[in-house]
């Protein structure tokens, strides 16, 4: 299994431990069940996503596409989804940027209310444009649904590469710590926010987001 869940209180803590952790078939659609798990379970709750080692996500596995072409379609149109449900899910989220945050997983950075990322090591990038890959109208809605006007600009016309601090600076993420501090901090927030209402973040997001989320399929 690539993503390990734990509890601490009232908060869901997933780890996606799977290397680069790149989407493929079998993540993508393990994804889907944790997200249908936590949504699921009642009473307060808030989610705090991580990765592990220098990677938080390095986005989609071109190689798995390449070896799979006939699964390859249900599998992006399961990333699409993802990114869809994380912008609107029922529930207080908060990122915890372990490391680098490339492409698609840059993307699901966006989904989250709530991002901290590590202040010394670890880029945050939008690289298509660098890649020769444009943005799915749903890729493009989740982004521009988050970031600021000009960082968003940047980020997808220039490819440029955001450290912690200048991800701080330009909106992309909302603190930076030390790497030792990154999931207790995320912890600490995600606790803070779960006993809100979660009927009305819910309809809230959806009414902020969810024409995003449709284009996403979710």
């Amino acid at each position: 299994m690539a993503l390990e869940q734990t509890r601490d209180g009232d908060v869901v803590i997933v780890s996606w431990n799977d290397g680069e952790n790149r989407y493929r078939g079998d993540s993508v659609a393990e994804w889907h069940e944790v997200l249908d798990e936590v949504e699921a379970t009642d009473g307060p709750l808030a989610l705090v996503v991580t990765g592990t080692g220098k990677f938080f996500s390095n986005g989609l596995d071109l190689d798995w596409m390449s070896a799979h072409p006939d699964e390859s379609g249900d599998m992006l149109r399961g990333v699409h989804r993802l990114l869809g449900r994380m912008l609107v899910m029922n529930l207080y989220t908060v990122g915890a940027i372990n490391g680098h945050a490339f492409a698609g997983g840059a993307m699901l950075t966006c989904g989250f209310d709530e991002r901290i990322m590590r202040e010394d090591r670890g880029y945050w990038c939008l690289p298509e444009v660098d890649l020769g890959l444009p943005l799915t109208p749903g890729m493009y809605a989740t982004v521009a649904a988050r970031l600021p006007q000009a960082t968003l600009h940047d980020s997808i016309v220039t490819g440029r590469r955001y450290g912690g601090a200048e991800a701080l600076v330009a909106g992309i993420v909302e603190h930076i710590a030390a790497e030792a501090d990154v999931l207790p901090l995320a912890v600490e927030r995600a606790q803070a926010m779960a006993a809100k209402n979660r009927s009305i973040i819910a309809n809230h997001k959806r009414q902020m987001y969810g024409a995003a989320a449709e284009l996403c399929g979710a």
